[in-house]
């Protein structure tokens, strides 16, 4: 029986790990623009999230709290994303370092877009959501060249 489950198991547990982010093998199957789009929808879904957790947060009973409780985790592993893809995918696999003005903006971009995401999973102040927007779009600029933007326009549409 245990070799029976352990068969099961094993193709699950294999496809589980494909579809998680990332493998940081250079395969070049990752869309940059389409990186950005992902960051930009955990933005919203946070926004949403902090505006639940307050408006439950003035509810008490075991279904509100129950439901806040969702929403903090939600916020929370929304924010984790925006981290692990801003770090793991872009800074380390994505932008070169050099001693270009570029990198030194890139990298100083990153860095204020991972406080912000931090500030989010330490608050329900939709500021920092709007502060991290605001650095995303700062991030496009430095990153992507003028046909990379018509491709992030198209996937946005």
């Amino acid at each position: 029986m245990n070799k029976f489950i352990l068969m099961l198991l094993i193709p699950f547990l294999n496809i589980q790990s494909i579809a998680i982010a990332h493998c940081q093998v250079p395969c070049g199957i990752y869309d940059d623009a389409l990186r950005i789009v992902q960051i930009k929808e955990d933005f919203k879904t946070i926004r949403k999230a902090m505006d639940k957790i307050t408006q439950l947060s003035e509810k008490s009973g075991p279904l509100s709290n129950n439901q806040l409780n969702r929403w903090v985790m939600t916020k929370e592993q929304h924010a984790s994303n925006i981290q692990k893809t801003v770090s793991e995918y872009f800074l380390i696999q994505r932008v070169k370092a050099d001693k270009s003005k570029k990198y030194i903006d890139l990298t100083t971009t990153i860095h204020k877009i991972l406080v912000a995401t931090m500030k989010c999973k330490q608050t329900v102040d939709n500021s920092n959501v709007d502060n991290g927007i605001k650095l995303i779009e700062q991030f496009i600029n430095h990153y992507f060249d003028s046909h990379e933007l018509e491709h992030l326009k198209k996937l946005s549409e």
